[in-house]
Parts: structure tokens; C-alpha cells; sequence
């Protein structure tokens, strides 16, 4: 099967249905054809037919349709005062909304189409140092749910997936969108993947998520990579393939069961942790100019690492904060 294009979609904004919008101009066309029918044959005394003279039902629904459609091929015509009067007062006002109507649907369909362009076109211009997200399953949208919780604006998040449906629940929760295979040049492209700050590969197959994060590579050699692997063996091959950070969820999953075995209430602690809402939560801030020489436990609150030139360092591996660096620590909410 051929490989579609990729393709951007916009956030969802308020949902307009465009087939409704038509049926019901239609609709409101059909009922003034009706109308004025019914106003036609009611005065059909006053009305001469080329043909046999009299105006009947039918006759009538055809001077109607010809009238209201400006076409007026003249062999029906109004003869009588009152006749020409309706024609005056009401059939003309009736043949010009008739016309609005339907000149009114199709402005409105090809100017929703140049507002929808317009807006994509905004879009690509000022999205820049966003945040990718590779898949929209579970992974990538509690990935995205984190970032937003970390005060990632919902305009600078951009979920690309190959499933129309997932990319079509991504803009129904407010993000831009790209349909595509994640692994294709094309689809980066799309996602605008060398302006990107972040990339998150949550996507379901190892395989899938090397050849991603190489593709992307190739697009931008300055993002910050992060990526899910379902098995240990990959991990390497995703570091390098220029992946950043790696998470294994084979192997963290069975560390959880392994501890969980000798003390439950660590795990419990450990989910807490990772786990939305209140509780305990990990956060990253830099150090400021009165805690350079302090030592990690001056701070008042418990850390974890410090992130020093691009290096993570545990806390018992640092003597002394220096400018620059970045404490990673544990903050939490009580419970009630």
C-alpha cells in the first residue's frame, strides 16, 4: 500500500460542521423555491402562459424555479396589476436571497478553506524551539500531559503519528498535529523537526524508534533527544543513534516488581513520584549566586543530582554547587 503524504492538522478549535452549515443554506433555499410557489400559483389568474394560456401547479413550480435562478426565459409572464406587483415586492427580494444563499455557500466554503491556510501558514512561521512528540498512545500522551504540567504551552507541543485517529485526538486536546510515518524525511519536515528544541520518541516498536531518532538526527543535530525502549539491548543502539536520554521500560518495570517483592512501601513511594497529581513530584532549577560553595544538602530541600556541563552527578558526588550548575530535587504536595 502506498505511503500517504504527511499531513498538518490544526488544533481543534469549536466544532463547525461544514456539511450542516450546507444543508442547512439548502435547506433555507429549498423553502423559499416553496414558498414562493405557493405565492406564484395562488395568483396564477394573473399570469399568461406562451404555451396554452393557463398557469397550472406545475406551470407554476417551473416559472418559480427559472425565476428564482434568474434565468427567465421569458415564455410565463406576470400580465395582471397584481401579478406584477408580487413580482415587484416579493419575487425579486425571493430571487435575490435565492441567489445570496447560494453565492453565500461557496464564499463561505473557500473562505474557511483561506483561513484554514492562513492560520497553518502563522503556525509554520512562529513555531519554533517547540517540543515533538513521536506517538500518541499512551506513552506520548502522558509524556505530553507531563510537559504541559511542567508549563510547556499547548501552542509549542506538536504530536506526529502515523494513525489519522490518534492525530486526530491530539487536535481535539488543543496541539497541533502532523499524520505520518515518523520515520520518513518528509514527515519531519512537516513537523518543522529542525526548529524543534525536544523531541520525545514514545513510540510502540524499538525498531521504529531507532530509525526516528536517526532520521531526526539527520534534520537536527542540536535537539535534545529522549526516547522509550521496550528492551535493554536497544537502549544502545538508540543512544547511538543520537538519542540523549533513554528510558527501558522492560527493565525499570521488572526493577519495580523485583522491589516491590522486598518493600511495597518503596514502590509505592517510586509511583508516587512518577505518577500525576499530588505527592511528591522531581523538579530542576538552577542554582542560584548565594548557593555556589554550598554543598547539595544546604538547600532546604532533598537533591537527588546536580547537572554540571552536561553531566548528571549525584549528590554525593558533589563537594561543592558551582555557577551554572542545575539541581534536580524533590519537592511534594501533602496529601489530604
Amino acid at each position: 500500500m502506498a505511503e500517504r503524504s504527511a499531513r498538518l492538522r490544526l488544533p481543534a478549535g469549536r466544532p463547525v460542521s461544514p456539511l450542516r452549515a450546507i444543508a442547512l443554506r439548502l435547506g433555507l433555499a429549498l423553502l423559499l423555491v416553496v414558498v414562493c410557489w405557493v405565492v406564484v400559483y395562488l395568483e396564477r389568474g394573473g399570469y399568461r402562459d406562451g404555451v396554452d394560456g393557463s398557469l397550472s401547479s406545475l406551470d407554476a413550480l417551473y416559472y418559480t424555479t427559472v425565476t428564482l435562478s434568474t434565468t427567465g426565459y421569458g415564455d410565463i409572464v406576470p400580465v395582471s396589476d397584481s401579478a406584477r406587483l408580487v413580482n415587484a415586492l416579493f419575487v425579486t427580494p425571493v430571487r435575490i436571497l435565492f441567489v445570496v444563499i447560494l453565492v453565500g455557500t461557496t464564499i463561505q466554503a473557500l473562505t474557511e478553506r483561506s483561513r484554514k491556510e492562513i492560520r497553518l501558514a502563522r503556525w509554520r512561521a512562529r513555531m519554533r524551539d517547540h517540543v515533538i512528540v513521536l506517538g500518541y498512545g499512551t506513552k506520548g500522551r502522558n509524556a505530553v500531559r507531563e510537559l504541559r504540567l511542567k508549563g510547556v504551552p499547548a501552542d509549542r507541543v506538536l504530536v506526529v503519528d502515523r494513525s489519522p485517529t490518534a492525530t486526530a485526538d491530539a487536535a481535539r486536546d488543543g496541539y497541533l498535529s502532523v499524520t505520518g510515518d515518523v520515520t520518513r524525511s518528509e514527515t519531519l519536515v512537516t513537523a518543522l523537526a529542525d526548529r524543534a528544541r525536544t523531541v520525545v520518541v514514545a513510540v510502540d516498536r524499538d525498531d521504529t524508534a531507532i530509525l526516528a531518532t536517526l532520521a531526526l538526527r539527520r534534520r537536527n543535530p542540536h535537539a535534545t533527544v529522549v526516547a522509550t525502549a521496550r528492551e535493554v539491548e536497544h537502549a544502545d543502539l538508540l543512544r547511538q543513534s543520537g538519542a540523549n536520554s533513554v528510558v527501558v521500560t522492560s527493565e525499570t518495570t521488572g526493577r519495580l516488581l523485583g522491589l516491590a517483592a522486598d518493600s511495597p512501601a518503596a514502590v509505592e513511594v517510586v509511583e508516587d513520584l512518577v505518577s500525576f497529581g499530588t505527592g511528591l513530584d522531581l523538579h530542576q532549577r538552577p542554582v542560584t549566586p548565594a548557593e555556589v560553595g554550598l554543598a547539595p544538602d544546604a538547600l532546604g530541600v532533598p537533591v537527588l543530582a546536580v547537572l554540571r556541563a552536561g553531566r548528571t552527578l549525584l549528590f554525593h558526588e558533589v563537594a561543592a554547587l558551582q555557577d551554572g550548575d542545575l539541581v534536580l530535587y524533590v519537592s511534594g504536595k501533602s496529601r489530604t
